[in-house]
């Protein structure tokens, strides 16, 4: 193994390092909550990931977003994710695509290859079709419901889509998924605070996105980290004691 695992690799142990070398992950949306999930499964040493996202960093971006900074504004955020990646794990096999995810597109993005899918986009229907094409399709997906208008850390938890409360993302989500035939099966990151509704922001609704809340430097890091810890534990099959069960 690489020098730079060695820290992974003893809690991990060789085999299970050799598992996630061999993993293969999507990770759509490289926002606030995409972009810390895609770099904490890069130093965890997943060996092939595809990370989506159209958009470029923006400078309201700069209070949450990993890409995001004064010096890379107007740059895509794929590029600016990606490069970040490829020097954190030279030989990750990275691909990277460009582009905002109509809710066509989404049910053909997710193939066999993968072996998870991380699911960080805050426009509801192309969510919808993504997390219906994983399920579809039998592959492992975790979704992040709504990170904006909540300051609790402590609030944030991962359970199934069925079983989330006090997140009007996830209610909405879970309402539209019972229509297409999906009831569970399906992990959400979630926080069970009430959002903060003097926060709320309407949009013009370009990119299937309505509204906004308003959002701390921690929050989105910590549904991205909580995205990342989904999938590591799955992909290491760990008997850990924690919040996933051994079947999850």
């Amino acid at each position: 193994m690489a020098e730079w695992t060695e820290r992974a690799e003893l809690l991990f142990t060789t085999e299970g390092l050799e598992k996630l070398k061999n993993s293969n992950i999507l990770v759509v949306g490289m926002g606030g909550v995409g972009s810390f999930a895609a770099e904490f499964i890069a130093r965890a040493g997943v060996g092939k990931m595809t990370i989506v996202d159209g958009d470029v960093v923006d400078i309201t971006n700069i209070n949450r977003q990993l890409p995001a900074l004064h010096s890379t504004v107007g740059m895509s955020k794929v590029d600016v994710v990606g490069d970040r990646l490829q020097d954190i794990n030279p030989e990750l096999k990275l691909t990277r695509i460009k582009e905002f995810l109509s809710p066509e597109r989404a049910y053909e993005l997710v193939t066999t290859e993968f072996d998870y899918v991380v699911d960080c986009i805050d426009s509801i229907t192309p969510k919808l079709n993504l997390i219906k094409s994983a399920r579809d399709k039998k592959i492992k997906v975790v979704s992040s419901m709504g990170a904006g208008g909540k300051l609790d850390a402590s609030k944030v938890k991962v359970s199934d889509i069925s079983k989330t409360n006090n997140c009007h993302l996830a209610t909405a989500v879970r309402k539209r998924l019972r229509k297409m035939h999906v009831q569970k099966g399906v992990k959400a990151v979630y926080s069970t605070e009430i959002q903060k509704e003097g926060s709320l922001r309407m949009t013009d609704g370009q990119n299937f996105k309505k509204s906004f809340y308003g959002t701390c430097s921690y929050m989105p890091g910590l549904f991205g980290l909580y995205c990342a810890e989904t999938v590591i534990r799955y992909l290491l099959k760990s008997n850990v004691e924690g919040r996933m069960s051994n079947d999850d």
